[in-house]
């Protein structure tokens, strides 16, 4: 059994996927960019801005669940640039206590959809 997690302060799906699952004791959000849900523009002033636009929308979709970043245990950050590493890192890290962090990858990627330069996934406890 599975149940779909849907909130409308984030992005709707673009394609034939939902926001987050809940299945097996896990919830599973979909890789998050970083589009204004109130405007359907993507943030690109710069990559830390688009980043924090990413976090809200996966704090939007956690808070549906009535859970928080403290229940994230893995996520993955896909780059279209390695360079914005640290950026990125920077306004990724204000989410999580250091002791508490989830596991993590970070890979660089041709190309993201909608051109954007960042999108994270993750899996949480519910």
């Amino acid at each position: 059994m599975k149940k779909i997690i849907t909130s409308k302060n984030a992005p709707s799906p673009i394609g034939p996927y939902n926001q987050a699952v809940i299945a097996n004791g896990f919830m599973y959000i979909s890789g998050q960019v970083g589009m204004n849900p109130k405007t359907g523009k993507i943030i690109k002033d710069s990559i830390s801005d688009e980043t924090e636009q990413v976090m809200k929308n996966l704090s939007s979709i956690l808070n549906e669940a009535s859970i928080s970043f403290e229940n994230v245990v893995k996520s993955t950050i896909f780059l279209s640039d390695m360079n914005d590493f640290s950026l990125v890192n920077k306004v990724y890290g204000k989410y999580f206590d250091e002791d508490t962090a989830p596991a993590r990858e970070t890979v660089q990627v041709s190309k993201l959809p909608l051109g954007v330069n960042v999108e994270i996934s993750m899996i949480a406890l519910p």
